[in-house]
């Protein structure tokens, strides 16, 4: 995502994505009622073409940055054909319930985060509200979603922090924000690609796994892979990619077993191979709505094809 502009091929990807949208629309539908698996668009899971890794397969010569970034913007277009739908998922209805789900989420999934959230809403709907909560009370609230004392002081500093400095509003600025209790440049481009349309990579467990095992980057630190990433890709489709990539992950690319032989991306990628091939045993680990499973939001965007999460103590 280089520079402020869109290049040609960034604006082919988002062309793409748009196109493919409306090619999905249906048989998301479809799938939504029947419960089946989701398909990308070609009616298969499975990768069309698989890179050669038997022992007759040519040594690969070493990959040029240019073709690093062509293969980048390649794998972008093709995720946004499969996950037209890619959204931020964490339940949300302003910026500020966004910041606060957002620093609920460390160390812990966004479906427990969402099914917290409901309580705590209800609760300390404002800024204000929250900077004067009892802590123990507080507390109580988020203890499902791991190390509530120090997410509760987090809260309660951000949310005293807002009142007094802030006007009791989220700003929409990323100098302004890592300066609240709890935020940092992850929090920070969460909410200011979800809550105020500001462009920003999300350099979360999942983004970060993937862009190295796809060998954009070989950077550890969080600031330097989104450095190196967003210098790949137009400025405009930061926030998009970031919920690809993170959609891919939790659905079919995972750590420990990645779903290689359900991959419609696998032609494109260097790692084909660590994860299941077989395309039979490879669809059983796919998760959420692709592998016909409820998502983790208790109240999804209207384009997700998959059914929404249970609340607290549900199922």
């Amino acid at each position: 995502m280089s520079g402020d502009k869109n290049s040609a091929v960034g604006e082919q990807g988002v062309r793409s994505g748009e196109k493919a949208a409306k090619r999905s629309s249906g048989a998301a539908r479809s799938a939504k009622s029947s419960g089946a698996p989701l398909k990308p668009p070609g009616g298969s899971l499975e990768p069309s073409a698989r890179p050669a890794n038997g022992p007759s397969a040519r040594p690969a010569k070493p990959e040029s940055h240019l073709a690093m970034v062509r293969r980048a913007r390649r794998i972008n277009r093709e995720l946004a054909e499969v996950y037209p739908y890619a959204h931020p998922e964490l339940d949300f209805r302003n910026p500020f319930e966004l910041l606060v789900a957002t620093v609920l989420s460390a160390q812990t999934t966004d479906l427990r985060v969402n099914q917290t959230t409901p309580a705590l809403f209800a609760a300390y709907p404002t800024p204000e509200d929250m900077a004067a909560a009892v802590p123990e009370e507080l507390e109580a609230i988020i203890r499902p979603t791991g190390f509530f004392r120090a997410k509760a002081r987090s809260l309660m500093g951000l949310s005293a922090a807002l009142r007094d400095d802030f006007g009791g509003e989220v700003p929409g600025r990323l100098k302004d924000l890592v300066k609240l209790p709890g935020v940092g440049r992850k929090t920070a481009n969460v909410v200011l690609g979800n809550a105020f349309g500001v462009p920003g990579i999300t350099v979360d467990t999942h983004f970060g796994r993937l862009v190295r095992r796809w060998k954009w980057t070989e950077q550890e630190d969080p600031e330097k892979v989104e450095a190196e990433i967003a210098a790949i890709f137009p400025k405009s489709e930061w926030t998009m990619l970031s919920h690809r990539v993170v959609f891919h992950g939790r659905r079919i690319c995972h750590s420990r077993k990645p779903a290689c032989g359900a991959c419609p991306i696998a032609a494109l990628c260097p790692a084909y191979g660590e994860g299941e091939t077989d395309p039979e045993k490879a669809k059983k680990l796919l998760k959420y709505e692709m592998g016909g499973h409820p998502g983790q939001r208790l109240s999804p965007p209207p384009d997700y094809p998959g059914s929404p999460a249970p609340p607290l103590g549900a199922g």
